[in-house]
């Protein structure tokens, strides 16, 4: 495969795969999900499909990093501040 976004799909993954280990599911979970969405797409060879998936692995990218930066405000605030009732 001598597809110029073949980096780009592999630091995608790794970055995801790193991204996994605090997944609330539990990184097993994460990790078979990653794979099967990875191995489901592994014959397309479009160059501009290709960019459309990764596209959207880096919004799942983004999107993690909100859950976990919204898990670690919550627990912040339960931690340092009173109930409000």
């Amino acid at each position: 495969m001598a597809n110029p976004l073949r980096g780009e799909v592999i630091k995608l993954y790794k970055n995801l795969l790193y991204l996994g280990r605090e997944y609330p599911k539990g990184s097993v979970y994460f990790r078979e999900r990653l794979k099967n969405a990875f191995m489901k797409n592994k014959d397309v060879t479009d160059p501009e499909k290709i960019r459309k998936l990764v596209d959207r692995g880096e919004f799942v990218i983004k999107e993690l990093e909100a859950l976990y930066f919204l898990r670690k405000y919550r627990a912040m605030k339960q931690r340092y501040y009173e109930p409000e009732h």
